[in-house]
């Protein structure tokens, strides 16, 4: 980061800093970083991006650009030409295919002088595969629940344990395609389905309560220092949180009296819940990280279980940010500017529901 040496003073000083954010339509972790970065210790001047003209957060950025897809050969020279030439201090990804591309140009963008917090292409190919994250946990002798990757439906002979979630190993964000099943007849009609859907998918055993679920953020900087966690107990109980409940047939009164999947959309308690911060923080350590890491767990009998790993910002980045755990703000006056931001810094407890937001755009082209 030399091209910022000489400016750092100026930008501490006047408290301004020029970032571009990707991704920032659909209610993603784009969305969520730039709420985080409108409360930040830093004022942002934000180029957001998206791949639709049709972005509801458009007005809430300083500049709106539309970019193509991720996927798209002319996408990472778009960005990177329109980075530089906004004289951005950094890019933050706001899609999980934006966060693969930068992942693996992340050296090229430094040389360039863009801070870009996004973690190495091995950590993302882990998190990124639900059966190698288990088996990872595995590997390194962390609490994980039984699992099996199931790629025909002879594969699961082999399977006993239920109720059981199916959901596919790569892909399935949001919490797409994703299933309970509690009996033999429900696990064999629906692994026909995920079969003929994608090539493999991931059987789990269904863990806990929906009570003693968490989201958990664990803090890494550039080089890799532990800076902090913060958990959110779970309050599920409305459209936006459940993603799909069934009524609790399987003779298991300690997994409560309905079966619950979240989604995406997170609210709930910010404590210091120590012992569900302890355990994530050793598991998202596992990894070597040098940006974000999310983990989803359940609290069984004691024991923190982790179900999935996202190895990026979280969907409750602006929750933690009204706490005062702000992790792009941090980042940037840490990593960019080199600001003593000190371990385990303080944040506050509270609680934090969720709703729906409207934003009028005015008149666009249709």
């Amino acid at each position: 980061m030399r091209r910022f040496q000489s400016e750092r003073g100026a930008i501490l000083k006047s408290r301004r800093a020029k970032v571009l954010l990707t991704g920032i339509g659909g209610g993603g972790h784009g969305e969520q970083i730039l709420k985080a970065l409108r409360l930040g210790e830093l004022e942002y001047d934000i180029v957001g991006t998206d791949v639709s003209d049709l972005c509801a957060n458009r007005n809430l950025v300083n500049k709106f650009v539309q970019l193509p897809r991720a996927s798209h050969p002319a996408y990472l020279d778009e960005l990177r030409s329109l980075a530089l030439s906004e004289k951005c201090v950094a890019v933050f990804h706001g899609s999980e295919p934006e966060m693969a591309v930068l992942s693996r140009a992340r050296s090229a963008l430094e040389a360039d002088g863009l801070y870009v917090p996004v973690n190495p292409p091995a950590v993302l190919e882990i998190c990124q595969d639900k059966t190698k994250t288990m088996a990872h946990l595995a590997s390194c002798g962390l609490s994980a629940p039984s699992f099996m990757e199931v790629r025909a439906l002879s594969d699961l002979d082999q399977w006993e344990t239920l109720p059981a979630i199916l959901k596919p190993s790569v892909g399935g964000g949001g919490s797409a395609n994703v299933f309970i099943v509690q009996s033999r007849e429900e696990l064999l009609a629906f692994a026909r389905y995920l079969l003929a859907t994608c090539e493999a998918f991931i059987i789990q055993e269904y863990i806990g309560t929906s009570d003693d679920e968490y989201t958990v953020g664990v803090l890494f900087g550039a080089d890799g220092v532990l800076l902090n966690s913060i958990a959110i107990r779970r309050v599920i109980n409305n459209a936006l949180t459940i993603r799909t409940q069934v009524p609790n047939r399987s003779g298991r009164p300690d997994l409560g009296s309905r079966l619950v999947i979240s989604t995406g959309i997170s609210q709930g308690h910010i404590a210091d819940w120590p012992d569900v911060r302890s355990a994530c923080e050793k598991i998202a350590g596992s990894l070597s990280p040098r940006a974000p890491i999310n983990v989803q767990c359940r609290v069984v009998d004691g024991a923190v279980i982790p179900f999935e790993i996202n190895p990026r910002f979280s969907g409750t980045t602006s929750l933690r940010a009204m706490a005062g755990y702000n992790e792009p703000d941090i980042l940037v006056r840490r990593d960019v500017y080199g600001e003593n931001i000190p371990v385990r810094f303080p944040y506050k407890e509270m609680t934090i529901l969720r709703g729906l937001q409207e934003h009028p755009l005015g008149q666009l082209a249709i």
